[in-house]
């Protein structure tokens, strides 16, 4: 089980392919420096897609010679694109991190059909990953991503992009340019895009839909955008105002009712929780009753945040707002928050939706990522990382400038379609699949496990910290951090592994076994292995009513 995989460069990674459908898709959560508990940078990251395998991947540096190539494979898809020429040296990156606290996520919007080109080489996610190797700042990141977008071509539809580093936080939106395909040749490659820099004292988010609408033309440390991001939408005859009054989200990503109410929703309830602003003022927006009414792409926060508060922020299901999931009678008789496809369903001719949460069933893996900038790159950056459904899956806290990862969690270890009894993306789905059935009390139940893990973490984390820096050889260091790393993976798998067990014991049959202050299980006096008479939880009000308005005329006691 302790088993540790050097990753291959040329592997790509086997990650979350968002899909161009706001249902299926992501969120991100950023924060900025100012704005955090501890000073840190942080960036959250769901990848979502019901066929995607969760596993952290790995890029060890290298070093490559002149005239090498590298292949591009999309994303999630492994479809051969092309061919660029590689960097003569790659950083080390574990997930969506660099060792030099560089981090990247993303959520797909997808955004006017019509803007796709179909003879593109770079796709979204291969971007991401090359620029991971090749820069150690999020503006030289973004300036990379567009300069090879516009190269060679842009394989992808409408995104936005989190890029961050120990000292700010970017969003990007992009999508590409209308061809122009003459004798097979498109003479209009490239992308649109703007970037906006998120203030250090300032949090965002954004959940498949573009976010930025109108933005500043002369604030270049603070804005940036392509020259002919408003020009070619007239040329294109997509839009005919002002340039002053020019909205990059509402030209090229229109509003729907799914992507308010399925994706800017969710960035309504990270400000509803998080926002120093009464948002009650934007539930129409989110409640799709009023387009016109935008959120700001950034707001303060009432508070600073810790790593746990973004850990919780990605468990959100609405609960207390009036999108509240574990409330209506769809929540079923264990109060789930839960909602299963298709999303979208029709009753007597009248369509309904289903809300869309930041935490949902289909997560391949989600992180969070820290950059620590009062620290050493190679402490400072670390990527809190979990496989599958955040509400059921716990962070391992992994170095940035770690040189290996756990097996458990590792690339070949398993597939979406080959069970691994070593994997954590498995593990992690046999209690997410029980505690779905019966979320009151077994998902409840996984959820303080989780808590008590990442607390214990933490601290476990800062004592690390401390002993690195106190590591004077580079090398020694750099082995020390690795170490931490797997071997708390390790642990987590091992200590899942037994949880597992526990929750069949304990919750078989519809039953809650009782147990003693020490958790051990209650027998009967006369045996060990015999327990008392197990407690019946039964089903929620709710659901008990709806029982009696469906059938109560049989079922009633006479």
């Amino acid at each position: 089980m302790n088993k540790i995989v050097r990753l291959m460069s040329f592997l790509l990674p086997a990650v979350c392919l968002c899909l161009p459908r706001a249902a299926d898709a992501c969120t991100n959560v950023i924060v900025g420096k100012a704005a955090s508990a501890d000073g840190s940078v942080m960036v959250t990251y769901a990848a979502d897609s019901y066929t995607r395998y969760g596993t952290l991947v790995h890029y060890p540096a290298g070093k490559h010679k002149a005239g090498e190539m590298r292949r591009i494979l999309q994303w999630g898809q492994d479809h051969y694109l092309g061919e660029i020429p590689e960097a003569p040296y790659t950083y080390n990156v574990i997930g969506n991190m660099n060792e030099h606290q560089l981090v990247i996520g993303e959520t797909t919007w997808g955004g006017r059909p019509e803007l796709r080109d179909p003879q593109g080489i770079c796709d979204y996610g291969s971007l991401e990953y090359i620029c991971l190797q090749r820069c150690t700042k999020a503006r030289e990141a973004i300036e990379l991503f567009v300069q090879l977008a516009n190269e060679y071509g842009y394989a992808s539809s409408g995104e936005s992009l989190s890029f961050a580093d120990p000292e700010e936080a970017w969003i990007l939106e992009v999508i590409a340019k209308k061809p122009d395909v003459t004798e097979g040749v498109n003479r209009n490659k490239g992308i649109v895009w703007v970037a906006v820099r998120i203030p250090d004292g300032y949090i965002s988010a954004h959940a498949n839909c573009a976010r930025i609408t109108t933005f500043p033309k002369d604030d270049p440390a603070n804005c940036i955008y392509a020259p002919d991001v408003i020009s070619h939408a007239r040329e294109i005859g997509i839009y005919s105002g002002s340039d002053e009054d020019f909205s990059f989200a509402d030209t090229y990503c229109p509003l729907s009712f799914s992507l308010m109410r399925n994706c800017e929703a969710r960035v309504w309830s990270f400000f509803n929780r998080w926002g120093d602003l009464d948002m009650n003022q934007y539930l129409d927006f989110a409640m799709a009753d009023n387009p016109k009414n935008r959120m700001p792409l950034y707001v303060k926060p009432k508070a600073r945040l810790s790593v746990l508060d973004l850990a919780a922020m990605m468990r959100d299901h609405y609960e207390g707002t009036p999108f509240d999931m574990t409330k209506d009678i769809g929540a079923g008789s264990n109060e789930t928050p839960y909602r299963w496809k298709q999303n979208d369903w029709t009753v007597d001719g009248v369509k309904y939706s289903n809300g869309r949460p930041i935490c949902t069933q289909q997560t391949g893996f989600w992180f969070v990522a820290q950059c620590r900038g009062w620290l050493p790159d190679a402490v400072g950056g670390v990527f809190w990382f979990a496989v599958d459904d955040a509400g059921t899956s716990a962070l391992t806290p992994v170095y940035s400038s770690s040189r290996a990862v756990s097996w458990h969690y590792a690339l070949g270890n398993g597939s979406m379609v080959e069970y691994s009894e070593s994997s954590m993306f498995w593990l992690n789905n046999r209690i997410a699949q029980f505690a779905y059935l019966r979320y009151n009390p077994v998902g409840l139940e996984v959820q303080e496990k989780i808590a008590e893990h990442e607390r214990t973490m933490v601290e476990k984390l800062a004592a690390c910290d401390a002993a690195a820096l106190a590591i004077r050889s580079e090398k020694k260091q750099l082995k020390f951090l690795t170490q931490f790393s797997v071997a708390e993976a390790d642990a987590l798998f091992d200590k899942w592994y037994e949880l597992d067990k526990y929750l069949l014991l304990k919750y078989m049959d519809g039953t809650v076994k009782r147990q003693n202050p020490d958790g051990s299980f209650i027998t009967n006096g006369s045996t060990d292995y015999i327990p008392v008479s197990p407690d019946w939880p039964g089903y929620s009000e709710k659901f008990k009513r709806a029982i009696v308005e469906d059938n109560g005329a049989l079922l009633k006691v006479r």
